[in-house]
C-alpha cells in the first residue's frame, strides 16, 4: 500500500514538473514611456570648412620665379612681398638658328666696315671743302673772285660737314646692329642672371595667411601662372552638399550644429542655398542630385581657431522643430501594412496599436494619433511578440 502511494506521488511530481516546464512564461522586453518633449528634425551630412575669399596670387609677367620665402601657414600683411620674378635667361639655339645668327653677325661687321669707309671718305671731302672755302674767301677779299663763287664754296663746305655727321651716325648705328647680332648668339647658362635688370616683386593683396604654395622652387613662369593661395583664416564658412530632396526642406537662417571637427560643437545658421544641383556618385555607385548649402558660424573665432581651410566637419541642419510634442521612440515603431504600429504593455500583455506619426528624427517621432502620454511601449519588439503575448518589463519605463 505504501509503495503504491509513493508511486502515485512520484507520477504526480513528474506531471507537475512537466506542467511547470511547459507553462508559457512572459517574454522579457525593454519598454519606454510615452511623454511630451521638444523634437528637432535635422539633416546630417559631411561638409568642409573653407575660407570665404581665397586669393590666388599669379605671376604678372613672364620670367624666372626665385625660390619662394613664405610657406603654408605663414602670416602675411597687405602689400608684403611674397615672391620675386627675375628676367628669364635666353633659350638654347638650334643649328639653323645659330647659323642664321652667325651670318647676321658677319653682315653687321661688313656694314660697320662700310660705314667706317664712308666716314673716312666724308672726312676727306670735308677737309678739302674747308680748305677750298678758305682759299675762296681770301681771293674774294682781294676781289679776285666773285661773291657767287665764295657762296658756292661756303655751301660745299657746309654740305661736306653734314656728310661727316651723317657718316658718323651711320657708323654708330651699324655698330649697334653688330651688338644686336652678337646678342642673338647668347645662350642660357642656367646660372644667375648677370644683368642689372630690375626684378618684379609680387605683393600680397590682403592681410591674412598663406594657405598653399603651389611651387616653392625656382621656376620659369608665364603671365598668369598660379603661385600661391592666400586667405583670412578668421573668415570661415561651412559648405555642405545635401541631397536635393533634403535641400527643399532647408530654409535660410535655419539653425545648425557643427560637429566632428575635433573640437566642441559649434553653432551655425544657414546663409544661402544653391539654386542648382549637380550629379554626384555615392560610395555605393549611385547617382545622386546634390545641392550646396553654405553655413555661417555663429560662435566667435576664438572657439574654432584650430579649424582650418578644407577641414572635414559634420553638419546637423534643423529642418523642423516642435515644442511640447507627444514623442515615441523610433525603436518602438514598425510597419503594419501601410501604417505604423507599436506594442503597448497593458496588464502584463502586449497589445498591438496602429498609430499615426508626423515628423521624426533619428531617435524620436511625433505622435499624431493612437497614443497618449503615460502609455508604455515595447522597444525593438522581437518576432516572438504578437498581440496578447505575456510580457515582463526588463527596464523601467522612461
Amino acid at each position: 500500500m505504501l509503495g503504491r502511494i509513493i508511486s502515485i506521488a512520484v507520477v504526480l511530481l513528474i506531471l507537475a514538473g512537466a506542467a511547470w516546464a511547459l507553462w508559457p512564461r512572459p517574454v522579457g522586453v525593454d519598454t519606454a514611456l510615452i511623454g511630451w518633449g521638444d523634437l528637432k528634425v535635422t539633416v546630417e551630412e559631411e561638409g568642409l570648412a573653407r575660407i570665404r575669399e581665397v586669393f590666388r596670387v599669379s605671376a604678372p609677367v613672364a620670367g624666372k620665379l626665385t625660390r619662394v620665402a613664405v610657406h603654408a601657414g605663414d602670416k602675411v600683411a597687405l602689400n608684403q612681398a611674397v615672391a620675386t620674378i627675375e628676367p628669364a635667361g635666353p633659350g638654347l639655339l638650334d643649328e639653323r638658328t645659330r647659323r642664321i645668327a652667325e651670318a647676321a653677325i658677319q653682315a653687321a661687321e661688313a656694314a660697320v666696315t662700310l660705314a667706317e669707309a664712308g666716314l673716312s671718305q666724308a672726312e676727306a671731302q670735308n677737309a678739302y671743302a674747308q680748305a677750298d672755302l678758305k682759299r675762296k674767301v681770301a681771293l674774294a677779299d682781294r676781289g679776285l673772285v666773285s661773291s657767287q663763287i665764295e657762296q658756292q664754296a661756303t655751301l660745299a663746305a657746309a654740305t661736306a660737314q653734314k656728310s661727316v655727321d651723317v657718316a658718323t651716325a651711320t657708323l654708330a648705328m651699324r655698330r649697334q646692329d653688330l651688338e644686336g647680332a652678337r646678342a642673338a648668339l647668347i645662350e642660357g647658362s642656367g646660372g644667375p642672371s648677370s644683368t642689372a635688370a630690375c626684378c618684379v616683386t609680387v605683393a600680397s593683396p590682403i592681410d591674412g595667411e598663406v594657405l598653399n604654395v603651389l611651387n616653392e622652387s625656382e621656376l620659369v613662369v608665364q603671365p598668369g601662372t598660379p603661385l600661391m593661395d592666400l586667405g583670412d583664416p578668421t573668415n570661415l564658412e561651412i559648405v555642405v552638399d545635401v541631397l536635393s530632396t533634403d535641400a527643399v526642406r532647408i530654409v535660410p537662417h535655419a539653425s545648425a550644429t557643427i560637429e566632428g571637427w575635433g573640437g566642441e560643437p559649434l553653432r551655425a545658421e544657414v546663409e544661402r542655398i544653391s539654386p542648382t544641383a549637380i550629379t554626384k556618385v555615392s560610395a555605393l555607385g549611385i547617382e545622386e542630385q546634390r545641392t550646396e548649402v553654405v553655413l555661417r558660424l555663429l560662435d566667435p573665432p576664438q572657439k574654432w581657431t584650430r579649424l582650418g581651410h578644407g577641414f572635414r566637419v559634420v553638419a546637423h541642419i534643423v529642418v523642423w522643430e516642435g515644442v511640447d510634442s507627444l514623442l515615441v521612440p523610433v525603436g518602438a515603431l514598425f510597419r503594419r501594412g501601410e501604417d505604423w504600429a507599436v506594442f503597448l504593455v497593458e496588464s502584463g500583455q502586449a497589445k498591438l496599436r496602429t498609430i499615426g506619426i508626423g515628423e521624426r528624427s533619428d531617435a524620436y517621432a511625433e505622435v499624431t494619433t493612437g497614443l497618449a502620454a503615460g502609455d508604455v511601449v515595447i522597444l525593438n519588439p522581437a518576432d516572438t511578440i504578437s498581440d496578447g503575448t505575456s510580457v515582463a518589463r526588463l527596464s523601467p519605463s522612461g
